[in-house]
């Protein structure tokens, strides 16, 4: 089939190549020329592992194709996907002028052609319930000819970043919102090499799909949170937050997902589609109040670390030097965006710190960011090198094992924070480590059998 991906950010371009491996001619369309230039190039914009082959390979076999010409690609292709930023407004609410903005510009183009043939415009944009309609209406606003027939359907993407590759090409679903018949059959056409491991199609309304995947987003997030709320009351009570999810998660009704603790969710989906769906709620005239607390907890959590850090040290941090170990909001991505790493960090500026991170992919999107307000290691020890203390921020593989030896002689002190619980506390304490964990009893941490009631022992 005929693909045009408007958008080349991580959903366009892993859908894109994605798409094209499977053989499909795909052309990937975007208004920032030195990015089209570079991915035509052969060059990734993104870090995402197993892309690259797949990239070149349909780079090479000239089914994957880079362009800044909309109406090129429009009048190429027979499905038109928009994978669009779709960023949160001051309100929570979801931007969707990027994607109105080129609805338009297709109404534009399909006006402009007497016979452009049947279209399928899809919206791959994580977008608030209603907006296929509010796209069928803005092409619409273009008052078409009868030669253009076209049907606008909602297909939610459910990529993992890290993992999106395998994702996309082996989905657990494939949603689909349309209520055309003609559509669906051309999706389902389009997505079958995807499934012929028997996982579903799902075809239902456009709304329904639409809300779909803000739901499943939000109750992940909400599963992440509920998580965390438990480890910070096992510290209160002197329970094991390992102990507990374990226990959780043998249960088939829970599952062992989304159970470990930590210092919050980040990235380009969970902060902003609880938001949306919080947003989309109260426009409604609904008060979503699990979400509401969802947010704050969240919000709450990713400080917890550095206000452990800063207790630890009398309340100031002036004259130290604190090492961060991981900076993208997860491993196997160098994407940044609502990082819990870089709230710690200006929580750490904030209380007087000097510091110095590392990690293996998000230096430079960090850099973007940041600045030169900290400093950037090469290599995860030199980042340890004269440092009071360490903080992990991201669970990437290769902080599960260092040289805990090495790691002692390079740090002031043998103090470690770690808010991905990457180390078991009695191997810390064998190792002559001070070792701070979320949700977990160890050495460092005084606990009693009494419930604590604002920090203080209660009667």
């Amino acid at each position: 089939m005929k693909v045009a991906i408007i958008g080349t950010g991580y959903v366009g371009l892993v859908s894109g190549t994605c798409f094209a491996e499977m053989g499909n001619d795909v052309i990937c369309v975007d208004i920032d020329e030195s990015k089209v230039d570079r991915l035509a190039s052969g060059k990734l914009t993104i870090f995402e592992p197993g892309l690259e082959i797949y990239f070149n390979r349909n780079i090479r076999e000239n089914r994957l194709q880079f362009t800044t010409d909309l109406k090129t690609a429009v009048l190429a292709s027979d499905v038109l996907f928009l994978a669009l930023p779709t960023p949160p407004g001051e309100d929570g609410s979801a931007d969707l002028s990027y994607v109105l903005g080129v609805a338009e510009n297709i109404g534009t183009i399909l006006k402009e052609t007497e016979d452009a043939g049947y279209k399928v415009v899809v919206n791959k944009s994580t977008v608030p319930v209603g907006t296929a309609d509010r796209v069928k209406r803005r092409l619409l606003d273009n008052n078409l000819t009868a030669g253009v027939h076209f049907d606008v359907v909602s297909n939610p993407e459910f990529l993992r970043e890290g993992v999106a590759v395998d994702d996309f090409m082996k989905p657990e679903r494939v949603v689909i919102g349309t209520g055309s018949e003609r559509a669906a059959k051309v999706m389902t056409k389009l997505y079958k090499p995807f499934v012929m491991q028997g996982n579903p199609i799902l075809v239902m309304d456009e709304r329904s799909s639409e809300m779909t995947k803000y739901a499943a987003n939000s109750f992940l997030a909400t599963k992440i949170t509920f998580m965390n709320e438990i480890a910070n009351i096992c510290e209160q009570v002197g329970a094991n937050v390992d102990q507990i999810r374990r226990g959780m998660g043998l249960d088939s009704r829970i599952g062992k997902r989304f159970l470990y603790p930590g210092i919050g969710f980040g990235g380009s989906c969970f902060p902003k589609d609880v938001q949306a769906l919080e947003r989309t709620a109260k426009e409604s005239g609904y008060d979503f109040r699990i979400l509401r607390a969802v947010l704050d907890v969240n919000d709450d959590q990713r400080k917890v670390l550095a206000e452990r850090i800063i207790d630890r040290f009398g309340g100031s941090l002036a004259g130290k030097r604190v090492a961060v170990w991981g900076l993208s909001f997860k491993p196997n991505t160098d994407d940044v965006r609502e990082a819990p790493s870089h709230v710690v960090i200006r929580e750490l500026l904030a209380a007087g710190a000097e510091v110095i991170a590392f990690d293996p992919e998000a230096t430079e999107t960090t850099r973007a960011v940041l600045g030169d307000s900290i400093e950037y290691a090469s290599d995860d020890y030199s980042a340890l090198d004269g440092a009071d203390v360490l903080a992990i921020c991201t669970e990437w593989h290769e902080f599960r094992q260092p040289n805990f030896e090495k790691v002692k002689s390079l740090l002031n002190e043998p103090v470690i924070f770690d808010g991905r619980n990457l180390y078991e506390p009695a191997a810390m304490d064998e190792l002559g480590i001070e070792y701070h964990s979320i949700g977990r009893p160890g050495k460092h941490e005084e606990h009693t059998s009494e419930f604590h009631t604002n920090g203080k022992h209660s009667a």
